[in-house]
């Protein structure tokens, strides 16, 4: 599917999909262009306020986290319970609540990495387990802290990672931490996923030095290295007619910026840096096929699906997306805006075949 400038066909490594919840037990198919094996799923309810469920295939389908909550891993054996060739399978959900009750709307984005074929990476001070695919850019990285500053830690990516989050799975309490050295402005600036706190700076918490291309650093905070914790981080590249991480300035009104992206967005997730009270937008293709989309979750939000109108909308273009709205969570003037996104489609194929708008 890869080629020298990107990939054709984005659907063998991303999709989304939306289905009901039926309280027993089901198998849910996606329906790309490509059969997609997933390797990390992130569920929503839709329909209802409800945690966030996430789950990777070096983890285990039943081993969950909760992007809104600094909540430690738990084992549920009856929510997600396994990883299929072209989707993932759910079980009655009687513990969790998350994934499968009866007659709720679900949305999943799937992420495919190595079809849960890890290794053992010795390339930092601490050792971790990889599983890592260089052509999509995406690397799901375990390891255990030491509890010692300024260690490094192999992400078989092949390439610098421009964004990445971890998270302590042993510990409760711990946030979601959101590194991306060349966008936040350093190694010592952070954001958290399950919040809605401002750009952050603390001490160099990503080491004393950027990121490299087999290697990501961690300070000695619990939420990244705590001596005998288990953590798990996600790091991502950007990769051409693929994926896209980056930034964007507001200009505070309806005619809102455009966001080059060279594809035609499957998934976008935007929040304002500037701001100490602005939560993590998403949106993609399956809640919102048509413009203007409007159709809004929260990765730091428990909260069902909201559909906005008016303020907070977005345009899905054949190469980018472009703001509708003036709203300060992703327009407001003068302030700076994150945002990471995978493609639908490229915007012109390694044929030549251009992609078309919505």
């Amino acid at each position: 599917m890869s080629y020298t400038n990107g990939l054709d066909d984005p659907s063998a490594y991303f999709q989304a999909l939306t289905y009901t919840g039926n309280g027993g037990t089901q198998s849910i198919t996606n329906d790309g262009n490509s059969d997609l094996q997933p390797d990390w799923v992130w569920i929503k309810s839709r329909s209802d306020a409800s945690w966030h469920s996430l789950q990777d295939s070096s983890r285990g389908a039943t081993k969950t986290l909760f992007s809104n909550t600094t909540n430690a891993e738990v084992t549920y054996t009856d929510a997600q319970t396994s990883f299929d060739s072209d989707g993932f399978s759910l079980g009655a959900d009687a513990s969790g609540g998350s994934v499968n009750v009866n007659n709720r709307t679900y949305v999943g984005w799937q992420w495919a990495a190595n079809s849960g074929t890890t290794s053992s990476n010795t390339d930092g001070n601490i050792t971790s387990t990889v599983q890592s695919n260089q052509d999509a850019g995406f690397s799901i990285v375990t390891y255990t802290g030491n509890g010692s500053n300024n260690q490094t830690i192999g992400h078989g990516l092949g390439v610098q990672p421009s964004w990445w989050v971890v998270k302590n799975r042993s510990g409760g309490s711990t946030n979601w931490l959101v590194g991306a050295s060349s966008i936040l402005g350093g190694t010592s600036n952070y954001l958290k996923l399950n919040d809605a706190s401002a750009n952050t700076e603390y001490n160099n918490i990503w080491g004393d030095s950027p990121t490299s291309s087999t290697l990501f650093r961690v300070s000695n905070v619990s939420h990244l290295n705590t001596n005998g914790s288990n953590y798990v981080a996600y790091l991502f590249a950007n990769k051409q007619g693929y994926s896209k991480f980056g930034k964007y300035v507001g200009n505070g009104n309806d005619n809102g910026p455009f966001v080059y992206t060279g594809f035609k967005p499957a998934w976008i997730m935007v929040k304002n840096i500037d701001s100490g009270v602005d939560h993590w937008h998403i949106i993609d293709n399956k809640r919102n096929p048509n413009n203007v989309a409007g159709k809004l979750l929260f990765a730091d939000l428990a909260n069902a699906e909201i559909t906005y109108t008016t303020e907070t909308l977005f345009d899905i273009l054949s190469n980018g997306f472009k703001l509708r709205g003036d709203y300060d969570h992703i327009n407001k003037s003068g302030e700076n805006i994150i945002y990471m996104a995978f493609a639908e489609n490229p915007f012109t194929t390694s044929t030549g075949i251009p992609t078309t708008a919505r």
